[in-house]
């Protein structure tokens, strides 16, 4: 019989999710220190993977990991009675004393946004919700440097924090059937740009010409957790020179 009970050790806990997935929880909060350590982990983790390993999600708080079972219950390196004892062993010996702890020095990433008007249909409501002009909007907007803390909904939406308080906005009571790819939102406390066309209820401000998500290339998503990233304001026809 599988334990269900998280298993705490060096900080985080282990949680059973089924008989290919366990969750390892390294917090509660939202914080870069955090994510600092769920990447780190995370690039160990891929370094120096056990038998079986086939995938990792790192969001807010939390790394899940995917592995293949069978795999895994004949690893005899594996310490364990079964499947997820086996994995939980390796994980809490893969301790974070053995990770660098050097921050990573990569500019951030640059995204040119055609803000308003055509593209971003909802960046009045934006304004008119926190008592700014448009260009106030635009200005706190591309003024911040965020940083992607997860991936998820649809495959590269990168969940960014690091916005200005004063932009923050709830989203639309009701979502729109279909937001274009590129387009650039914000929900709550966040932003986020939506790199394929989905339904969705952020409040939409602008769209980027950029693509961000690609599964013919190695890596599909131009976006990853911890990257860091910054705005630029373009005008239309910037915007449509990309597209060409």
């Amino acid at each position: 019989m599988l334990t269900q009970s998280p298993i705490d050790n060096q900080g985080f806990s282990i949680y059973y999710l089924s008989e290919q997935a366990v969750t390892i929880e390294f917090g509660h909060e939202i914080s870069e220190s955090l994510l600092h350590r769920i990447s780190n982990y995370n690039n160990l983790l891929h370094q120096h993977p056990f038998p079986g390993l086939q995938t990792t999600v790192p969001a807010y708080s939390t790394l899940s990991i995917f592995y293949d079972p069978l795999q895994v219950i004949q690893a005899t390196e594996l310490r364990g009675r079964d499947g997820f004892e086996k994995v939980q062993n390796y994980l809490l010996d893969l301790t974070e004393q053995n990770i660098d702890q050097t921050k990573s020095s990569a500019p951030p990433i640059t995204i040119p946004v055609c803000y308003g008007e055509l593209y971003g249909p909802d960046i009045e409501e934006v304004a008119d919700v926190n008592s700014l002009s448009i260009q106030d909007v635009i200005s706190l907007h591309t003024q911040a440097v965020y940083t992607v803390y997860m991936i998820g909904f649809v495959p590269g939406f990168a969940y960014m924090g690091g916005m200005n308080e004063q932009l923050a906005t709830p989203r639309k009571a009701t979502p729109r059937q279909t937001i274009p790819a590129g387009s650039v939102g914000i929900a709550g406390k966040q932003t986020g740009i939506y790199p394929l066309e989905t339904p969705g209820g952020w409040q939409i401000i602008g769209r980027t010409p950029l693509k961000l998500f690609d599964a013919t290339h190695a890596q599909p998503a131009l976006l990853k957790a911890g990257d860091k990233v910054i705005f630029k304001s373009i005008p239309l026809q910037e915007f449509d020179q990309y597209g060409a």
